[in-house]
């Protein structure tokens, strides 16, 4: 029977506040890859008119940036998170996922393999619901 998780159960080893930003980023960059430019005419008021306001806050660049300049146990939890959230590891595969992350990420290039990843802002969004936490309820 699994356990739900809670404040106590497990350290992330990063802050949801943290995880929170790179999954809006994320999939804010991977709404504006996808918007189709008629879209944007169609309602100033649409989330693809929105995200397109301000490019220059929602770039691929701004987000690896963001990432690289956290520590290595934040990005080692951030790659493991991912793969949580693809199935790779499960909650209580935790403490491996992490170890394996952060040999991963010896070379620091944490930004690039997570963009790397197809629709990483939801693997993060699933690898923090695996532990019973949400990032929607995470105030921004």
């Amino acid at each position: 029977m699994a356990r739900a998780a809670d404040d106590d159960d497990v350290d992330l080893g990063i802050s949801l506040e943290t995880v929170a930003t790179v999954v809006d980023h994320a999939r804010a960059i991977q709404a504006t890859e996808e918007t189709d430019p008629a879209q944007l005419s169609e309602d100033d008021n649409s989330e693809a008119a929105l995200l397109q306001e301000n490019p220059d806050d929602l770039t691929e660049q701004s987000l690896r940036e963001f990432i690289d300049a956290l520590n290595e146990d934040e990005q080692a939890s951030l790659i493991a998170l991912a793969w949580v959230g693809r199935g790779d590891y499960g909650p209580e595969d935790w403490e491996e996922a992490v170890r394996l992350a952060a040999e991963r990420n010896e070379t620091g290039e944490a930004g690039n393999y997570l963009l790397g990843m197809d629709m990483v802002g939801d693997l993060l969004a699933e690898g923090v619901a695996a532990f019973g936490l949400s990032i929607e309820d995470v105030e921004r």
